[in-house]
């Protein structure tokens, strides 16, 4: 044994010796056109047996599921590890393995798993295992860094079988003082560090490491350094004298990458805090030097409006879509961070709307992804030239989709590098500095309009993975920061490469990053795409973290959508709807967002207008495409809007439709509960955002043909007052309040500026902008021409007008009262309840009841809201509320009120408690 181990020391040495270059050619390394270049070619490919079927459990166990090797309590006797430093294994005509520097013999292994690893790998297969001998787990660091085979042989080494090994399990535990690194990446001279510039690089697998250093974003490397590794953790690192803040860095990483061989793959910094143009070179940068922040960023003092996470009621942005078509901007600000900065006394018209809302009572702007992303050219991107074509033209789609791979625009779901700024919002993406500095500034100027700033962030996925040159991680540590299949090939089950968060430095790098972001950019909140990819541990760790660095609350929303390699709790507790019980960590809801809207977020073909929703028509208004629909229908989708309303909250309790009184745990949504959460915090609550059609649009398929122009604009208010009344965090998607439309497009991710645009002079919503792009709408042309055609639909300006004002309404309203924003199941149990339920109810109105006495903040003894969506006034009457002194809401009574058909006409008669209410109207009643 101890020969063996002798050999394959002196084969690695070998390896790193003959690797050994002039300077000359490690500059040309560092400069050199290909991202990539192979130093040993692995010499036999892998075909379906060198899959990586087998998985590292920890530093010693090994398990193969599915190999018919025995069973988990007989394995095999022979089984070897082989190993190659050169990638020279191979099976030659004989069946026997050759080109190994050396190998292991493994042991059977027949204990029971620890508990940890069996709740860790319990998603893989049955198969047998065994484990490293204890006289050989010190060869196991060197093992990592070559290439490995797990190969069963007969008495005679003759392969019976073999396969690759999928390795997190034995990184995370050879490797786990890693974690407690706290400066990987670069650490540059400031304010509190002095005399050094450091790096420090997580590749624990890699077998040399090096750093070229730029000048500038442009010019060839000037020097190259090699790191030392670091055996405890697997982390590479140096320290070189001086301060180098200002110039940029790549590391060059030979590793061997399975199917290829020994690679170098030059490589930026999976930490890196800003880039040149396209990411091609990471930046030298402390951020806390002052040549980095705008004037006057530290005393900047942050908006403390928001107490607890359901005061907050939340714009969603996308940072390009808000000043594109702002022609109060100047050109060159346009699209740009430096938009939101108060360039001219006046501003521009999106920051006068942005304050607006905000003095109404929104409380923060959420930005659609702005950390660096990998589909947005940073320098020469194209613009369509678009035609001007009709309404239900398709010309307009064709002229955008032809340049969409290298246009301006993306909503940014393609992350590149987790916490950096991207380049193509700053004024001057080659200059790394400004993104920085431009990022703090726009920060600045939300806050300084009392505006909090919300990052959507997106961990569950790179832009790529593999060798891709837009792949970082899985370049530095091949098969390691991704999730992957039984085969060991990447999962992409949320559109792209997944990331495995429940791998230790996977997590660690997202809980580095979002801790960064909120340090160093003071972001307010975090928006989680696709987050039940995520274990709630990790999630649950990160929020302690992230307030821990900022020093205040940091709230935390996401998507918690169960589906995927992951669903129903798979390989771990999921950050899901059904699973953060009582972690404070919110999750949107589609249970009220569904009622409303009508079917659901994956309807296609004539299904998205037959299925109407209470907003639009259930029953009560039926489209022309709509079949006939029971009673009963829109009795249950008006209990499903009193969940959303109530929050989605676990216990609160509900007469029902049918007639019994149930826990929202206990009413159907689909397969589910309906309410699933256990305080209201952990509700987002919405009726629109980026995702899917608009809200208009969504109305304009599913409401009757013949809709005027001014009720659809009533509809629109309808579902934003929903969000307005319910318990929990309001979510808003920017335009909702002056009808945005994307011309019906169901997925505007790429679909350019033309679709996406926002028009902040109140003149045109965007509707009949041309069909929709065809690769995501393209069977639905023959629905949507004849609407996008019909000009009866789209609203004038005054219909626009009206709807921004009857949302700063329904903003104020809330902002007046905290019943509307009660902090606790317990509060809402008390002082919420519901009235005109049961079997008897008029399906079309919602009424509620929010109890005042003694509440802080109340601002009234009772409020009573009401939500008609019937097209005609509507008349409920409540005995219970007879011979009160209610009158309507102060907003209602205001001579600059929207909705003016509310003091006109809705009544109530207090001998009987009697209300009547407008047709499409939602209203408030208030007494002392």
């Amino acid at each position: 044994m101890v020969s063996k181990h002798m050999g394959l020391r002196r084969g690695i040495l070998g390896l790193l010796l003959g690797m050994a270059v002039s300077q000359v050619q490690a500059l040309e390394a560092c400069d050199g056109a290909a991202f990539a270049s192979l130093l040993h070619p692995q010499l036999q490919a892998d075909g379906p047996a060198l899959a990586a079927q087998a998985y590292w459990l920890n530093r010693r166990l090994i398990q193969w599921p599915g190999a018919g090797l025995g069973t988990e309590r007989e394995p095999a006797a022979r089984v070897k590890l082989y190993y190659s430093g050169h990638a020279a294994l191979q099976v030659d005509a004989k069946r026997v393995v050759s080109g190994a520097d050396a190998s292991l013999s493994l042991e059977p292994s027949t204990s029971e798993l620890p508990a940890d690893l069996a709740r860790r790998f319990k998603f893989i297969a049955a198969g047998p295992r065994w484990q490293v001998r204890a006289a050989d787990v010190a060869r196991l660091p060197d093992l990592h860094r070559a290439q490995v085979w797990l190969v069963q042989e007969g008495p005679d080494g003759v392969v019976q079988a073999l396969t690759g090994l999928q390795a997190a399990g034995a990184l995370d535990d050879l490797y786990q003082t890693a974690e407690q690194v706290a400066d990987l990446g670069v650490t540059a001279p400031g304010p509190i560090r002095s005399g050094y510039t450091g790096f420090k690089l997580w590749a624990p697998t890699a077998q040399q490491v090096t750093l070229c250093r730029y000048p500038n974003g442009s010019d060839r490397a000037t020097a190259q350094e090699p790191l030392k590794r670091d055996a405890s953790s697997g982390v590479w690192q140096t320290r070189l004298s001086g301060d180098l803040s200002g110039q940029y860095y790549n590391y060059l990483v030979d590793v061997f990458v399975p199917g290829l061989g020994v690679v170098r793959n030059r490589v930026t910094d999976p930490y890196s805090v800003s880039l040149t143009t396209d990411s091609k070179r990471s930046f030298v940068a402390n951020l806390q030097s002052p040549a980095l922040k705008p004037s006057a960023w530290d005393s900047t003092p942050r908006p403390q409006r928001v107490k607890t996470s359901t005061d907050m009621v939340i714009y969603e942005l996308h940072v390009r879509d808000f000043s594109i078509s702002d022609a109060s901007v100047p050109p060159a600000m346009r699209g740009k961070y430096k938009a939101f900065t108060p360039f001219s006394p006046a501003g521009s018209a999106g920051m006068r709307h942005l304050q607006a809302l905000s003095k109404a009572g929104l409380t923060d702007v959420h930005l659609l992804p702005v950390f660096d992303i990998a589909s947005i050219p940073e320098a020469g991107c194209a613009q369509p030239v678009v035609p001007r074509a009709a309404a239900d033209s398709p010309l307009q789609q064709a002229a955008v989709m032809a340049v969409a791979a290298e246009d301006c625009f993306n909503w940014g779901y393609d992350p590149f590098h987790y916490s950096a700024p991207e380049g193509s919002y700053a004024s001057d993406a080659a200059k790394a500095e400004r993104r920085v500095i431009e990022f703090r500034q726009m920060v600045q100027a939300l806050h300084r309009a009392n505006l909090r700033v919300g990052m959507d962030v997106v961990y569950n996925h790179t832009a790529a993975a593999g060798q891709h040159e837009k792949s970082v991680l899985d370049r530095i540590v091949p098969g390691y920061y991704q999730r992957l299949n039984a085969r060991g090939e990447p999962e992409r089950s949320t559109c792209c490469d997944n990331t495995a968060t429940e791998h230790r430095m996977m997590a660690k790098l997202m809980i580095d990053s979002v801790a960064m972001w909120a340090r160093e950019y003071k972001i307010d909140s975090f928006r989680f795409d696709l987050m039940a990819h995520q274990p709630r541990a990790v999630m649950e760790t990160l929020q302690k973290r992230v307030n821990q660095a900022a020093g205040r609350p940091v709230q935390l929303i996401g998507e918690g959508w169960n589906f995927g390699e992951v669903a129903n709790g798979a390989r771990f507790v999921q950050a899901s709807q059904l699973s953060l019980n009582g972690s404070g960590i919110g999750t949107f809801s589609d249970r009220g967002r569904d009622a409303a809207r009508g079917g659901s977020a994956g309807d296609g073909g004539a299904a998205v207008m037959q299925n109407q929703g209470w907003l639009n028509g259930l029953v009560y208004a039926p489209n022309a495409s709509a079949a006939q629909r029971p009673a009963a229908d829109l009795l249950q989708a008006a209990d499903l809007i009193r969940v959303g309303l109530a929050g989605s909250l676990r216990d609160f309790e509900l007469q029902t439709w049918s007639g019994p009184t149930r826990r929202l745990a206990d009413i159907a949504y689909g397969d589910q509960p309906a309410g699933y959460v256990s305080q209201p915090g952990e509700v987002v609550n919405y009726v629109d955002n980026h995702d899917n059609q608009t809200l208009f649009d969504i109305n304009v398929l599913k409401l009757p043909r013949g809709t005027s122009a001014r009720e659809r604009a009533q509809v629109q208010v309808l579902g934003l007052a929903l969000t307005a009344f319910s318990q929990g965090v309001a979510y808003f998607h920017a335009g909702v309040d002056v009808l945005r439309s994307k011309s019906l497009d169901r997925n505007s991710y790429d679909s350019g500026d033309w679709f996406n645009r926002l028009d902040w002079s109140y003149l045109d919503n965007g509707f009949g902008a041309g069909l929709p792009p065809k690769l995501d709408n393209g069977d639905q042309y023959p629905l949507l021409a004849p609407l996008l055609a019909d000009a009866a639909i789209k609203p004038a300006p005054a219909d626009i007008a009206w709807t921004r004002d009857a949302f700063l309404d329904l903003l104020k309203i809330r902002a007046s009262s905290s019943l509307f924003r009660l902090p606790t199941a317990a509060a809402v149990q008390q002082r919420l309840r519901f009235l005109n339920t049961g079997p008897t109810q008029n399906p079309r109105v919602v009424v509620a009841s929010l109890d005042g006495q003694g509440w802080p903040g109340a601002g009234f003894g009772q409020l009573l809201y009401f939500i008609n969506v019937d097209p005609v006034a509507q008349s409920i009457e409540l005995p219970t509320e007879a011979a009160k002194s209610f009158g309507l809401h102060p907003v209602h009574l205001s001579a600059d009120a929207a909705d003016k058909r509310i003091a006109a006409e809705a009544r109530l008669d207090t001998d009987t408690g009697r209300f009547t209410l407008p047709g499409r109207s939602a209203l408030v009643f208030v007494r002392p």
